[in-house]
């Protein structure tokens, strides 16, 4: 059996896998990443034709949430490409809102929407700051 018809030696393999990770860089897996989570996202909205079925509004903002917070990391490693990436999550992004709306409770018996949380006074946090999701400088 010449070395070319037997398989590779668990030692050949680590090898090969160890000069993979020598020439893989940081910024490449997070261009990846996000490019993976904008198709998945797509998938969980029911934008691919044949995903109506697989329409999941918790995990469609969790890959744009996510896609959101890696792009500006590689946005200047992407270039021109970085529009494309950024039309693509704004798709998304109006793909949730929709989802979302649909979601929405429903109006009430004399037709009005619900109505809305009143307004913060002067001086005190609103429902982003109060929520513990908004970051604001000093606090």
């Amino acid at each position: 059996m010449s070395q070319q018809d037997r398989p590779p030696t668990e030692e050949e393999l680590r090898a090969a896998y160890e000069g993979q990770l020598k020439q893989l860089r940081v910024d490449d897996v997070v261009i990846q990443t996000i490019v993976s989570l904008i198709n998945i996202g797509g998938r969980r909205a029911g934008l691919a034709p044949g995903s109506e079925d697989e329409r999941d509004p918790r995990q469609l903002r969790l890959a744009i949430e996510g896609s959101r917070a890696l792009l500006p990391l590689v946005a200047d490693q992407l270039g021109p490409d970085a529009n494309a990436i950024r039309e693509a999550l704004s798709q998304l992004q109006l793909a949730y809102t929709r989802i979302a709306g649909e979601g929405a409770p429903a109006p009430t018996a004399e037709g009005a929407a619900p109505a809305e949380p009143p307004a913060p006074k002067p001086g005190e946090p609103g429902p982003a700051q109060s929520s513990g999701r908004l970051w604001v400088p000093g606090s």
